[in-house]
């Protein structure tokens, strides 16, 4: 099928362009921009003066939950046309794409076998929801996957240090009766990790940083020429641990919710490409799981709808180039997954979003399509929505009239 999409504004972080033109799209891929090409006639027009287009975003760490299909809605729904797959989660039918990722450990809790597990499409090697193993296991799968010039997805907490606690430690987690996780618990994690990187040649990925300290870290690692990228959530990036109010169980992450102080170091990280990418570490629980005392509820919160907005907010209120801002969610996840990023250049794959960066919408719970509206962002006035996403030239959701 053939579409013109009028006027939009197109931002492509991957060629840094932002300008408004028209873009034609074509047996499911880009054909040009601004001039029609010869012979051109669309089957359908899209009058998107005033709205923006963005490459498809990918999210780097999502989980579909009880019902896959809904949650694949609900990503398509918030311009995300490609998902990274938690190890052990059963892939998904219909236009989102998911990349699975393979277990570093089997059941037995030995290593897993990588290199089949990349044969059959894995793109990486992942510790998932799990503690890290022991260091001579690290060890032992960081000689293995630098053989394989495979990327591992770890993330850094020693399980010791962090054994029991749900908050941040500090004076709102004592003040609140809370069982800490101190700062220490990725530092030293990330200390080992780099250690091991060194001797090994391993590449990394760190999932979830957290601390102003292990950003510290990271950047002595990047200056050392070390092979590693690393992302933070949505969540981390505008949040502090004063969200957890009294007692709120949406805002009861893991990594937990730190200080000021760290929120600042993540905007600054990503400001200046110290972190790669941002996801949404979306996970859908039922109000079951986050009722009771905060402690014994579940971590985690629904955040693929928001993960657009609160990129967008993020940008406004740091006056960043929005090209810039959104590459944590195009450019940015690419490299990490060594894969070609998404753009608008005529050529590449049709997978887009057109959004209407002025609009406001509010999270409300029960107000979401995920199954779950478990968000600590609930009644909090977001911009930007999405219009329409194409998945490979077809229009894969389109906003309800």
């Amino acid at each position: 099928m053939t579409w013109l999409i009028r006027g939009a504004r197109l931002i492509d972080p991957q060629r840094g362009q932002d300008a408004v033109a028209d873009l034609y799209l074509a047996d499911g891929r880009i054909l040009a921009q601004a001039a029609a090409p010869a012979g051109f006639t669309p089957a359908r027009v899209i009058e998107a003066h005033g709205l923006a287009v963005l490459p498809g975003l990918t999210d780097l760490a999502w989980r579909g939950g009880a019902d896959p299909a809904r949650e694949a809605q609900a990503a398509l729904s918030a311009g995300v046309t490609r998902v990274v797959l938690p190890p052990g989660q059963a892939g998904i039918d219909g236009p989102l794409q998911a990349l699975p990722l393979a277990p570093l450990c089997g059941p037995d809790g030995r290593l897993a076998e990588m290199a089949h597990a990349l044969q059959d499409g894995c793109v990486a090697v992942a510790q998932g929801d799990g503690p890290l193993p022991g260091n001579r296991q690290l060890w032992l799968a960081m000689q293995y996957a630098a053989d394989l010039d495979a990327t591992l997805w770890l993330r850094p907490e020693d399980a010791a240090l962090a054994q029991g606690g749900v908050a941040a430690a500090g004076p709102y987690a004592a003040r609140l009766g809370l069982p800490a996780v101190p700062e220490e618990a990725e530092t030293v994690a990330l200390q080992t990790l780099f250690t091991l990187q060194r001797a090994t040649g391993a590449r990394l990925h760190l999932c979830h940083l957290s601390s102003a300290a292990g950003l510290d870290l990271l950047r002595q690692a990047r200056r050392a020429g070390l092979p590693v990228t690393a992302d933070a959530t949505v969540q981390h990036l505008h949040l502090t641990d004063l969200d957890l109010g009294f007692y709120d169980a949406r805002a009861h992450l893991r990594p937990p919710l730190r200080s000021q102080r760290d929120r600042d170091a993540i905007a600054q990280a990503l400001a200046d490409g110290t972190l790669d990418a941002l996801c949404s570490d979306h996970c859908p629980l039922d109000d079951a799981a986050k009722s009771g005392p905060f402690a014994l509820t579940r971590p985690g919160a629904s955040a693929v709808e928001l993960l657009l907005s609160l990129t967008l907010k993020w940008a406004r209120d740091q006056s960043l180039p929005l090209a810039q801002a959104f590459a944590c969610l195009t450019s940015g996840p690419a490299r990490v997954l060594r894969q070609p990023a998404a753009t608008l250049a005529p050529g590449a794959p049709a997978d887009l979003c057109l959004v209407d960066l002025d609009d406001e919408w509010l999270p409300q719970l029960h107000g979401l399509r995920s199954v779950s509206c478990q968000t600590p962002f609930a009644g909090m006035m977001l911009p930007g929505r999405v219009r329409a996403t194409f998945s490979g030239g077809r229009l894969s959701w389109e906003m309800p009239a």
